[in-house]
């Protein structure tokens, strides 16, 4: 049987590539005569450039840019054609915020401002196109860092730039002039579908994993909804509903209001590497990612993969470190079954103790099932 391996990567344990190399390592074990075709993903988030360098080629443009507490970071752009692609969370990723470090002092205050220095190189090296991937950031900040690095910083009544940080909009009354884009067409490869305020929004959902507690999330969303008013009243176009606008901490938000086109991050992914063919020739699709969860459901790279393959009639399954989907919901959206690391490793902490290893034995077992 002919098996495309496209997981994305697994949390801050394992990147795509080596989710999907563990994967096949367990296949093999139990069905060493399927065809494996191992296709790393990723939805825009943390690996984004990674996988596209991986599966089309390009040119890597390295650089340092302000990290997410206004430190140097390295950080690089892919150049492909006349296209350069970045991603938000080489600039103010989450992956660079220790986990001691994620309390509610720091998700008020971690900048996107590095974001905006991606674009700004990019613009400079003349390219037409910037896509920018949207996710796993560490920032809440309404994108407001990236505009102040291209010019368009926010700042209060008396004319003084906003300190960084999203807490900090609820102080900010109009953007110190219109971003430097030189006409170039901006892309948001978003991997979630929230708006930017309430509930479902930035700050609601994506805030307590950056160490927002409840006095946080409320200064956070109160701080956007501020922001969104700058913007509306800069561009013309209130964001603040759009799907999308909630990506990377907001970041979205300040790109749709900058006019940028919004393409799911995940179906941008597979079109570039090629995943639609290679699942016409494929009898089975295994996905993956840490968890799987409702959050999967809002368009992130599970969803994408289920619907090519169904699309298919081809059936695919999902091994995730945690699954807490129903069958219900998986069903549908196209996933025929999914399985836990963890539940299958007796808990997190022998999962997270040997990522590789218990994914691989977990893949061996659903091998065992699924390979005839």
């Amino acid at each position: 049987m002919r098996v495309v391996v496209a997981p994305d990567s697994f949390g801050g344990t394992l990147t795509a590539t080596a989710a999907a190399e563990a994967i096949a390592t367990g296949w093999r074990r139990a069905a060493p005569s399927d065809e494996l075709r191992l296709l790393p993903l990723a939805d825009g988030g943390t690996g984004f450039v990674d996988v596209l360098h991986a599966g089309v080629g390009g040119t890597w443009h390295e650089l340092e840019v302000t990290g997410p507490f206004g430190a140097p970071v390295p950080a690089r752009w892919l150049r492909i054609g006349d296209t350069a692609y970045l991603e938000s969370a080489a600039a103010c990723g989450l992956h660079l915020v220790p986990r001691e470090q994620r309390v509610p002092a720091t998700a008020r205050a971690v900048t996107s401002r590095g974001v905006g220095e991606l674009v700004a190189a990019a613009r400079a090296d003349g390219v037409s196109t910037v896509v920018i991937g949207l996710g796993g950031s560490a920032t809440t900040d309404g994108g407001a860092g990236m505009l102040a690095a291209l010019g368009a910083g926010p700042v209060d009544a008396s004319g003084v730039p906003v300190p960084a940080g999203g807490s900090a909009l609820s102080a900010a009354t109009r953007l110190d002039g219109l971003p430097q884009l030189d006409g170039i067409e901006l892309v948001a490869a978003v991997d979630v579908d929230n708006p930017l305020l309430g509930q479902h929004g930035a700050a609601a959902v994506f805030g307590p994993q950056k160490g927002a507690d409840p006095a946080a999330v409320a200064d956070l969303d109160a701080g956007l909804a501020r922001f969104a008013e700058v913007l509306a009243t800069a561009f013309g176009r209130d964001v603040r509903d759009e799907p999308g606008a909630g990506a990377a901490g907001g970041i979205g938000a300040a790109l749709l209001a900058c006019g940028a086109r919004q393409v799911s991050g995940a179906g941008l992914v597979r079109d570039l590497v090629g995943l639609d063919a290679e699942l016409d020739a494929a009898g089975l699709a295994v996905t993956g990612e840490g968890s799987f969860d409702w959050q999967s459901l809002r368009g992130k790279l599970i969803t994408a993969v289920a619907r090519s393959a169904s699309e298919r009639g081809v059936p695919c399954v999902v091994l995730a470190g945690q699954v807490s989907v129903g069958r219900r919901e998986a069903a549908a959206a196209g996933v025929d079954s999914a399985y836990s690391v963890s539940d299958d490793a007796g808990g997190v902490a022998a999962s997270m103790a040997d990522p590789a290893g218990t994914l691989a034995a977990l893949a061996e077992r659903v091998a065992a099932r699924w390979s005839s």
